[in-house]
């Protein structure tokens, strides 16, 4: 069975670091792309950044720029997100997925719940 499994969400204070892991299980990530997108309440699911497998990576949301990286490690099967300068708005759950662009994922894990508060 193909997975892919979000950790490492929780509480964290303004200005705090959190890394997320995206775990693939079933298949290997080296060929895929893996994009995290995050949902907040009330809003739309959104794509924060994604990483090729060539190594490159593309931001969707200017609001995370210099705060945070993308990267894999294909040793692990696992695909993190390092997020730092953390800010309220950056609350929402986060999601991992072997695409882009949201429009092409047909399936979203449950995902891992971040929450930015004081």
């Amino acid at each position: 069975q193909l997975q892919l499994v979000e950790s490492g969400g929780g509480l964290v204070q303004p200005g705090g670091s959190l890394r997320l892991s995206c775990a693939a299980s079933g298949f290997t990530l080296d060929y895929y792309a893996i994009g995290w997108f995050r949902q907040a309440p009330g809003k739309e699911r959104e794509g924060v950044l994604c990483i090729l497998s060539s190594g490159g990576t593309r931001n969707y949301a200017d609001s995370v720029k210099g705060r945070f990286t993308i990267s894999r490690d294909n040793a692990k099967n696992t695909v993190y997100l390092q997020m730092n300068s953390l800010k309220p708005e950056d609350t929402g759950i986060y999601y991992c997925a072997a695409e882009c662009n949201s429009d092409y994922v047909d399936y979203w894990g449950q995902g891992t719940q971040v929450t930015v508060s004081s």
